[in-house]
């Protein structure tokens, strides 16, 4: 898949050389797909991700000095809109919902034929989620089961702070604003607006908005920092 009419960029992360200089090959295979930068380990990879602003990233999930789920979080975090693939040996249920959670767009098996791999990282430079059927199968009943669980039971004091702009984001969203209107009204990025709300659920340990906008009327956080300003 070509991005305005240049092959695709491609930072491949993974520990293990052999393995890396094989991937390498085969992804500058295809004429839509450049490797522009190669990491060891998840703090050389943000690095890389700052310093080259790929399309793509393919990265190891275990990997010495920083692993790929924290990895993945951070660059999300410091370098929104960042698609990634998460590559892994075994099939973990826990693994594939954190590299969700952290921002990864695709997670695939290394035992994954090239047909299927090529499939995924188009998918996920299109911006669509890439996941082998039996991990999306288990992805969509662990959805069903957290939407249909009772909400938590969190008092006022266990509420961790969320930051000025945080609170921002969370009162649009509770009045039902999409993204991209939260977007417009606070002159900033869809990609921002998407990596406060990652923030937002992670912080107050909700697995959608409309739980962030249950607890946020019944406590009153938005009463609370309504006299905050952005700085």
């Amino acid at each position: 898949m070509k991005i305005d009419g240049n092959a695709a960029r491609i930072l491949l992360v993974d520990d293990h050389d052999l393995f890396r200089a094989g991937l390498k090959e085969l992804i500058s295979s295809q004429a839509d797909f450049e490797v522009v930068g190669e990491a060891r380990d998840g703090l050389e990879a943000l690095k890389l991700a700052r310093d080259l602003k790929p399309d793509l990233i393919i990265m190891d999930i275990q990997m010495p000095i920083c692993d790929g789920l924290e990895a993945t979080r951070l660059i999300c975090t410091q370098l929104p809109g960042s698609r990634i693939i998460m590559l892994t040996v075994r099939e973990e249920d826990d693994n594939l919902f954190s590299a969700i959670k952290a921002g990864a767009l695709g997670y695939l098996l290394k035992s994954t034929d090239k047909a299927n791999f090529f499939i995924g990282m188009r998918e996920v430079l299109e911006g669509n989620v890439a996941l082998p059927p039996t991990l999306a199968a288990r992805m969509i009943d662990e959805f069903a089961r957290l939407m249909n669980d009772p909400p938590k039971n969190v008092t006022p004091e266990e509420i961790p702070d969320l930051t000025a702009r945080e609170y921002q984001v969370l009162e649009f969203a509770s009045t039902g604003a999409a993204d991209k209107e939260i977007a417009v009204k606070l002159s900033i990025s869809i990609y921002t607006v998407k990596s406060h709300m990652r923030s937002i659920l992670e912080k107050l340990q909700v697995s959608n908005r409309r739980e962030a906008a249950r607890l946020a009327e019944e406590y009153g956080l938005l009463k609370k920092n309504k006299n905050n300003s952005i700085i």
